[in-house]
Formats: C-alpha cells, sequence, structure tokens
C-alpha cells in the first residue's frame, strides 16, 4: 500500500482550465488527462488524499472511475454534495497523519504555522495552483505542481529534502 496525495482536480469545472492556463482544449480531455494519470498511478489498496477541490458538480460520475480509498480534506469548492458521496472513505476539514516517522498535516490551504512545526512536521496543501513556494517542510500537492496526477509521499520527501529551510 502507498499514501498518495494530491488536490484541486475541479473534475468538471471548465473556467479552471483558462484560471491555472492548464493545457487542455476543454472539460472533457482535462477529465479524461486527470483520471488516466490517476489510474496509471494509484493500486486499490493505496490510499488517495485530496486535499479539496475534487470536482465541480456529479461527485460519483467521477470518483467511481478512480482507483485506491479516496479520502477528502474538504476544500472551498467541496459543497454539500461533494462531502456526502459515500465514496469517500473518510471526510474531513483537516486531518493529521503519522508518515515515515513524522507528523504529516493535511488542510486545504496553506498555513503559516502547523501542529508540530518546531519539531519537523510536514504541512501539505492544496487552493493556491502553484502560487506559493515550497519549503523543507511544506508544499502544495495540487495537480497543477505534479504533472496532473497524484503524488507518493516517498516523491514528496524528496522534493522537500531540496527545498529552502521554513
Amino acid at each position: 500500500m502507498t499514501t498518495w496525495f494530491t488536490a484541486d482536480l475541479h473534475f468538471g469545472h471548465e473556467s479552471i482550465i483558462r484560471h491555472c492556463h492548464r493545457p487542455f482544449a476543454g472539460v472533457a480531455e482535462m477529465d479524461a488527462v486527470l483520471a488516466a494519470n490517476w489510474n496509471a498511478r494509484i493500486q486499490p489498496d493505496d490510499d488517495v488524499w485530496c486535499l479539496g477541490d475534487f470536482c465541480w458538480r456529479d461527485v460519483a460520475r467521477y470518483g467511481a472511475r478512480l482507483s485506491g480509498r479516496k479520502h477528502l480534506v474538504t476544500g472551498n469548492h467541496d459543497g454539500d454534495g461533494v462531502r456526502d458521496w459515500l465514496g469517500w472513505a473518510s471526510v474531513q476539514p483537516y486531518r493529521e497523519l503519522k508518515l515515515a516517522g513524522r507528523r504529516v498535516v493535511l488542510f486545504h490551504y496553506p498555513i503559516a504555522e502547523w501542529n508540530g512545526f518546531f519539531r519537523g512536521a510536514v504541512h501539505l496543501y492544496g487552493h493556491v495552483h502553484g502560487s506559493r513556494p515550497a519549503t523543507s517542510t511544506s508544499c502544495d500537492v495540487g495537480v497543477d505542481c505534479w504533472h496532473y496526477a497524484p503524488v507518493s509521499w516517498q516523491e514528496i520527501e524528496g522534493f522537500l529534502a531540496c527545498q529552502p529551510a521554513a
């Protein structure tokens, strides 16, 4: 089992293509690429943490096509219809995990300090579509930053090791 992270997929959201300069001709192409990239990486027994803004609407249509156990940390575009989908293994506004001996703080929004900040805890977020610089203890896991695919905890650890100190 591998633990994966992603955010800001915005399935079905046509205007996100223009807003974030995504390289897709339309929403159908974007949705197909996002789903194919997800399923190319995620196995059925993997955990995938989506840190918000999963889809514009019709969550079952998108969620049912994707592999893995899907967890949602809610974002500003995740209304009741998205939160209430029965396909989520869990739904919460904030979550803390322990991975490879480190506290990992999951929240849709980037925050300046988090629980365990001075003890090596890592903060993963979305929402900003790559507009904030990463540090040695925090990074944006949104699809706009990771080639439109989920990113593994191992990839994140390697990436953080190359970033400037927080």
